[in-house]
């Protein structure tokens, strides 16, 4: 109150002071300027003092001139006083600048980086350089209270002090009290009947807190997370039959300490109406029928917005595909409120159809336009097709280039029967240099490097080197992939690799197996979600003799030399319809591997396929279901050579037993691997326990099957290990973790059992 009240009398005082100084000057007589002087300047050039001057030489001077000079330069906001006085003819005007701000800092603020501070206090125009005005410096303090109370610090507080130092200057320094952060103690809700206030609180991301809430802060308050849940709660409301559901007020009430927030939600929720049938008026192309297909609301089952709004997008994106990019469908519920029904009126208007005059892209800084149009399927001077649109902005966004991709349809002004396409996208960082280190339960610690530019020089090329260190895998991999090796679409990868591989044991043994070679492979796109993959290596192999060793591997290197030269044909295959890579929640992927080695010191034939399958239980729950089969077999009389045997056991195979334990055995006890593999996982997975949506921390109940066959071994399923658990991912800063506890449900004597298992670092 009284800084203010000093502001108050300090504007007073120069405004005063200005009505004093006019009422000076008006007693002058009018006269002719003859000249125009100007003192008191420091920073402030004399050119922005005339320009502002509604006074020139040779104008008549008089009362109402000097005060709108007067006004005039204090609009400029330069200067705390000005006066203009009259020497004469000449017109002398005295100004005294304000200063200039010198050096803004914060003291005590620790829940914001003082990045984020300075770049708040340039928006309000408070910044090193800038003359100092006492309204911005309040502006200031508020839009400082303001972004504290964003994070629920109700009780922060904000002190400014002006420091005077040399060549007119001030330095400013802001003292936070940051408080304590206000809590969500109590959600209520008032009105509701069909829905439990427990079932309704559950829909919501904000929450009284838990033991996790130092991690999710999901108690503390935020306007627009509570918007966000009312959105929530209503669609609730409306995907079960609520049609007449409202929320009729929210209050929001702090206590007087400001620690503890309390509120109360009051719902109308209405009768519930059922659909009694669904009802087609305008004009659908003479394909009724089609579009009908397309209708997932159910006659016979409650009104569920969700379904209406679904049916009206995919009625409009199949207008889309006959080139109607401006077709109207309009939802008109006809409710009988007797009978609590209602029938669903979809109301089509096509419009006119439109052809794609021109396609522009913007936001490309480094990215060829070549390198994003060659993606796209909607072609200009063509008819619009939203199907194919569509397609284009998926194809663009999989390039992995940008962080976002959207594409609006934009009218020809004079031209009802044409639209542009507008494709934006936002360039992301595609270089990378990875130093790290991994720890796994079989790994120990590795490092690895890892050297990465995805769209080299903006022409979508990637070159790669990685390097990893771990104790039983090491590898130096070299890589380069053209993915417009020609026109039409297909790739080029070239590899060159080195591999010291040991399998798991534990017999502390030296020996290793050593691959190394080049390889080159072509994909063919046949659809545009398949991609066939053809290849050609050449790669040596050689076991390393050295304590421990298995006999089986004796007894191969005895028969066909400790060294052996192989060029694999390599053919595979890979389908992936999944919305995630790292987390996906809907979806398919599938692979096929292949290698054929029909000439060279080794004759083998090996092949693995993969299936998985997410099926969303809801956005939040996901059922994960995976399969592979490997097989391997010799060729020209020679048995499956050693190392291209399969392994299993452990993360990513059957978790509960030791990484790449199961299967045949040599005598020493070693893991040999096998030439045949089955393996089967089903996974329940869920966000972290008051964590909310957060797809980067999932928990997942899982149940594994899986074994490894030696070459002459049959596949039975008597035969298979099987196991089942709970496990933890996360997508850490280091990189993501996974953490699986299981207990073997299915073993035999002999087998290694390894319940807890984890691994952090790993690439997915």
């Amino acid at each position: 109150m009284n800084d203010l009240l000093k502001r108050f009398c300090t504007r007073a005082v120069v405004t005063v002071a200005a009505c004093a100084t006019s009422l000076t000057l008006w007693a002058v007589e009018p006269f002719t300027v003859r000249d125009i002087r100007v003192e008191g300047l420091q920073r402030v050039e004399p050119g922005t003092i005339f320009a502002s001057l509604p006074i020139r030489v040779g104008d008549q001077y008089n009362d109402t001139k000097a005060s709108d000079s007067i006004r005039a330069l204090f609009a400029l906001g330069l200067f705390n006083d000005v006066r203009i006085e009259a020497d004469g003819n000449v017109l002398v005007v005295v100004v005294q600048e304000r200063p200039v701000i010198g050096n803004v800092e914060f003291s005590g603020a620790r829940e914001f980086d003082k990045d984020a501070l300075t770049k708040a206090m340039r928006d309000v125009g408070l910044t090193e350089g800038r003359p100092f005005d006492r309204s911005l410096a309040d502006r200031a303090e508020q839009e400082l209270v303001r972004q504290y109370l964003s994070r629920s610090y109700y009780g922060a507080q904000v002190v400014t002090t002006v420091t005077p130092v040399d060549l007119n200057r001030v330095n400013l320094v802001f003292t936070v009290t940051e408080g304590d952060v206000a809590k969500i103690g109590d959600i209520r809700f008032t009105g509701n009947q069909a829905f439990s206030e427990s079932t309704l609180r559950g829909l919501m991301d904000q929450d009284t807190g838990g033991w996790l809430s130092w991690y999710t802060k999901s108690d503390r308050y935020s306007r627009a997370k509570l918007n966000a849940d009312l959105e929530a709660v209503r669609s609730y409301y409306l995907q079960r039959g609520y049609l007449d559901f409202r929320i009729d007020s929210t209050q929001v009430a702090i206590s007087p300490d400001k620690q503890n927030i309390g509120i109360t939600i009051n719902v109308h929720e209405g009768e519930r109406f059922g659909v009694s049938g669904v009802r087609l008026e305008g004009n659908y192309l003479d394909r009724e029928d089609e579009f009908k297909s397309l209708v997932q609301i159910r006659p016979g089952q409650p009104y569920n917005e969700e379904e209406v709004t679904n049916t009206q997008q995919a009625f409009s994106e199949y207008f889309g595909n006959y080139g109607f990019a401006f077709a109207r469908v309009e939802a008109v519920p006809d409710v009988n409120r007797e009978a609590n029904t209602v029938e669903v009126v979809l109301r089509a208007s096509p419009q006119a159809r439109v052809y794609v005059r021109r396609i522009n892209v913007a936001g490309n800084t480094k990215t060829r336009d070549e390198v994003i149009r060659r993606e796209l399927r909607q072609f200009e001077a063509s008819w619009y097709d939203g199907e194919k649109i569509r397609l284009s902005r998926d194809r663009v966004d999989r390039l992995g280039y940008f962080t976002e991709v959207g594409i609006e349809t934009q009218e020809v002004p004079g031209a009802p029967d044409q639209v542009d396409l507008q494709m934006t996208v936002a360039e992301k960082p595609t270089g990378s240099l990875q130093l790290g280190a991994g720890f796994s339960s079989a790994d120990k610690l590795s490092f690895s490097f890892g050297l990465k530019q995805e769209n080299f020089m903006g022409s979508g090329h990637y070159l790669g080197v990685d390097l990893n260190t771990s104790k039983y895998n090491r590898t130096l991999v070299f890589s380069t992939t053209d993915p417009y090796f020609t026109q039409s679409g297909v790739s080029r990868t070239l590899d060159a690799y080195y591999r010291t591989d040991r399998p798991y044991d534990r017999m502390g043994g030296n020996y290793s197996l050593v691959t190394y070679g080049t390889s080159i492979r072509f994909g063919v796109p046949f659809t545009e979600r398949d991609t066939v993959f053809f290849g050609l290596g050449a790669e040596r192999n050689r076991i390393k003799p050295g304590t421990a060793i298995p006999a089986a591997y004796l007894y191969y290197a005895d028969r066909f030399g400790y060294t052996s030269t192989s060029f694999p044909f390599t053919i595979g295959w890979s389908r992936d319809t999944r919305d995630s890579a790292l987390a996906p929640n809907d979806g398919t992927y599938q692979r096929f591997n292949s290698e054929l080695a029909s000439f060279g010191d080794t004759r083998y034939a090996k092949a693995n396929y993969q299936y998985q399958q997410f099926v969303p239980l809801t956005n939040r729950y996901t059922l994960a279901f995976n399969g592979e089969l490997g097989w391997g077999k010799g060729l020209n009389g020679q048995p499956f050579p050693v190392f291209k045997n399969f392994y299993s056991g452990g993360l990513g195979t059957v978790r509960g037993f030791e990484q790449g334990t199961l299967g045949p055995r040599d005598l020493t006890g070693a893991s040999l691997g096998g030439s045949k593999k089955v393996n089967l996982n089903v996974e329940f997975v869920t966000p972290f326990p008051g964590a909310g949506n957060d797809r980067t921390l999932r928990v997942f109940a899982f149940v594994d099957a899986g074994n490894v066959f030696g070459e002459h071994e049959k596949v039975r399923a008597s035969d298979l290990r099987a196991s089942t658990g709970l496990g933890l991912s996360w997508i850490s800063p280091v990189g993501p973790l996974r953490i699986a506890y299981a207990k073997p449900i299915k073993k035999k004597p002999g087998d290694r059992i390894e319940e807890i298992q984890f691994q952090i670092g790993t690439s997915f």
